[in-house]
């Protein structure tokens, strides 16, 4: 039963979904950072509030961190940008390029008597007139 389990854990997708996920983490504290020290600083500049986190407002002595919100969001449209910017990007242009080609359909074919293309519909040669069978459609 526990080698069984080992096997699952030591299985390469589990590792790789582990560094990921570490990796990640750790990114989302830098873009975190960024969001809090550089880009609200830089929105503050302009809207006249240097600190989104600080925004709130209160009801019954209930407090609504409006500002944690903002910078969430932010946080999260930047780690998204990137993400589809450094990584879904590039991933789909590869994939593009790697993808198997789908041969282009034969239009002509070469006529039995005297080799010259002619159409694949064509029943007759249009430089020797002569009769050429019909070709079942290549796919």
């Amino acid at each position: 039963m526990l080698d069984g389990f080992k096997k699952f854990l030591l299985r390469g997708n589990v590792v790789d979904l582990a560094v990921a996920v570490v990796i990640g983490a750790a990114f989302k504290e830098i873009v975190d950072t960024m969001v809090k020290g550089l880009i609200t600083p830089l929105i503050g500049i302009f809207g006249g509030v240097p600190d989104f986190s600080a925004l709130s407002f209160s009801i019954n002595n209930s407090r609504f961190l409006i500002g944690e919100f903002v910078n969430a969001i932010v946080a999260f449209a930047i780690l998204a940008a990137v993400i589809y910017f450094i990584v879904v990007v590039p991933t789909n242009k590869l994939m593009a390029r790697l993808a198997p080609k789908e041969p282009e359909p034969q239009v002509t074919r070469e006529c039995p008597e005297c080799l010259s293309k002619i159409p694949v519909k064509a029943s007759r040669c249009a430089f020797c007139t002569a009769e050429v069978a019909e070709v079942a459609a290549v796919a």
